[in-house]
């Protein structure tokens, strides 16, 4: 994978609160439209038809820390890199930054756990990461 993957986005007016200022939780989900967007660019995805079991990503842990406001409007850069993996895991880490503002605007982490639900089971469980998304999402040496 590149290091750091980047996403580029627009802040929307229905991301705002009545100040323009971006609501809190809309960080979580820049965080999951950036991690999709770098599994797209890998050829891979969050979601895996494996025959008639399904296979996914459950987050388990997410966090994110706020330094400064994004406001309506703003374009922002959100960079994502493997700062840790297990033999099921895996565990992003996101720099949200505006162009010519110096410093991350904001930081989070998201952990994720590889997890096969057979057909007809009623619940995923943890399963070792497949070859292909080991060797893509290789942690970021910085």
């Amino acid at each position: 994978m590149p290091s750091p993957f980047t996403l580029t986005r627009t802040v929307a007016f229905n991301e705002t609160d009545a100040a323009g200022i971006v609501h809190f939780s809309n960080f979580f989900r820049y965080m999951e439209d950036a991690e999709h967007a770098c599994l797209r660019s890998l050829g891979l995805s969050v979601h895996r038809d494996i025959g008639d079991d399904v296979a996914g990503f459950p987050r388990v842990s997410a966090q994110c820390d706020y330094r400064r406001p994004l406001r309506f409007e703003d374009v922002f850069t959100i960079a994502v890199t493997v700062t840790a993996k297990t033999d099921k895991s895996v565990t992003y880490g996101f720099t949200f930054s505006k162009e010519g503002e110096d410093g991350p605007i904001a930081t989070g982490t998201l952990k994720v756990v590889y997890a096969i639900k057979p057909a007809g089971a009623g619940k995923f469980s943890a399963a070792p990461l497949p070859p292909e998304i080991d060797a893509a999402l290789q942690i970021d040496p910085n």
